[in-house]
């Protein structure tokens, strides 16, 4: 097996494939350095990981890969964390972010932590590590474009949000009020210093001189104990089975409306989730239980044994099942936020579709001949019962304000003058009062 890279945010994989001939996996968490170890790679580079939603990579598993003859080197993010808490062990830490967690100049993880896209696009940073903002405002300050004081007091401001919110575009603004920013702005696009892609640029370079080596020297080992919690990773790393997710989608692909329809409603998950930890907000409980009520009601899922069934039957567990709930409550709040200028897209996908021209003319006959909103007459009830059953073939929801607002719509009111005018328009020169 070649050389193995875990990288994500901090580099592309043309990056370091320009570096270094090796496999390139996505960012390093529990289990993974284990179940590569097995396939015995000439060497093994960490160089980002995930510090939270998932478990992180163990220590133990790093140790036994250099148990085994594989040198490990990490550099810039995790690997540099990593790497500084095991270089007396044997692990090959590379760059000056290594350096300072090893020498206790930095000791937080959110130095080095940044928001990220999913793997789905990309592993996109989104935000800027505290790391590289350190060393952007020293260079700024060595080149004479910020002062001492203002170096430091940006330092500060940024270090004080959240590492999900480290953009530089709002570090500016919060610190416009401070001598010398503006010119630091203006100065940033061609000064920004991005301190982990060096520093894992470095390292790619230290492992391709290393594994050029022949023989290649042998890392430094020390003896993994065989603790309960190791033997438990390795049993569940050991009996894993391929993931048939690839298989099922083949299967989706082959109802090309179907993949299309759903291929654009996941973009929109994913893009909504993007968006939501960009501002560092998650949908509240009430949001949650909203959206598992919809999804029970219109599943048919009434009994708690028969969610659960569910669930299972679904390869979720509760966790994941509320991670679904989450992506469709941030749907809906990504749409509801953008409903002011949805209309506009909405007609050019229209256009797009070839189907304007003919809900336009609809649109405009219904008009010529529109009654004014609630002077028909006709019993509400009826047409919500002609709308949903006739022309739907299902069930008055019990939510109508949920529904309207899904529809982006103010509230039940507005839907019901929206379907009261499509009744008179269908039943045009009929007695609307007689029973059907």
């Amino acid at each position: 097996m070649t050389a193995v890279v875990f990288v994500g945010p901090t580099l592309t994989s043309d990056v370091v494939a320009e570096h270094l001939d090796a496999t390139i996996l996505p960012p390093v968490r529990q289990g993974d350095v284990y179940r590569v170890a097995r396939e015995k790679p000439t060497a093994i580079g960490i160089i980002d990981g995930f510090f939270e939603g998932v478990p992180s990579v163990w220590h133990k598993e790093i140790l036994w890969a250099i148990e085994q003859g594989i040198p490990v080197f990490g550099s810039a993010s995790m690997g540099a964390l990593r790497a500084a808490e095991l270089a007396d062990f044997g692990m090959i830490g590379v760059g000056q972010i290594f350096q300072d967690y090893y020498d206790d100049v930095l000791q937080d993880d959110d130095e080095v932590a940044v928001l990220h896209s999913p793997a789905e696009l990309g592993f996109q940073p989104l935000s800027e590590p505290m790391v590289s903002i350190r060393a952007t405002v020293a260079q700024a300050e060595a080149a004479g474009v910020l002062s001492p004081d203002t170096a430091s007091e940006v330092l500060q401001r940024a270090k004080a949000l959240h590492y999900r919110q480290r953009i530089w575009a709002d570090i500016i603004a919060a610190a416009l009020d401070l001598p010398g920013v503006s010119d630091f702005s203006d100065w940033l696009p061609t000064g920004r210093i991005d301190a982990k892609a060096d520093d894992a640029r470095a390292m790619l370079a230290q492992m391709s001189k290393h594994l050029a080596q022949t023989p290649h020297p042998p890392p430094q080992a020390t003896r993994t104990e065989p603790t309960l919690m190791w033997k438990a990773l390795r049993a569940r790393v050991d009996a894993g089975e391929p993931s048939t997710d690839r298989a099922i989608v083949d299967e989706l692909r082959l109802n090309p409306d179907l993949y299309a329809q759903l291929k654009d409603r996941a973009a929109l998950a994913l893009l909504s989730r993007e968006d939501a930890f960009r501002r560092d907000r998650t949908p509240a409980r009430a949001d949650l239980v909203r959206q598992m009520d919809g999804h029970r009601a219109a599943t048919g899922l009434s009994r708690r044994s028969d969610l659960m069934a569910w669930i299972e039957a679904n390869d979720l567990n509760p966790e994941s099942y509320e991670a679904m709930l989450a992506d469709a409550a941030r749907i809906d709040a990504a749409v509801a936020s953008r409903a002011s200028y949805l209309d506009t897209q909405l007609l050019s996908e229209l256009r797009r579709a070839g189907q304007y021209t003919q809900l336009r003319d609809r649109a405009a006959n219904k008009g010529q001949s529109a009654i004014p909103a609630g002077a028909s007459g006709v019993d509400r009830l009826r047409v919500l019962m002609w709308y949903f059953e006739s022309r739907l073939d299902q069930e008055v929801p019990d939510d109508l304000d949920s529904y309207a607002v899904a529809l982006g719509l103010a509230g039940r009111d507005a839907f019901y003058d929206l379907i009261e005018a499509e009744f008179l328009y269908c039943h045009k020169g009929a007695d609307t009062g007689a029973a059907e």
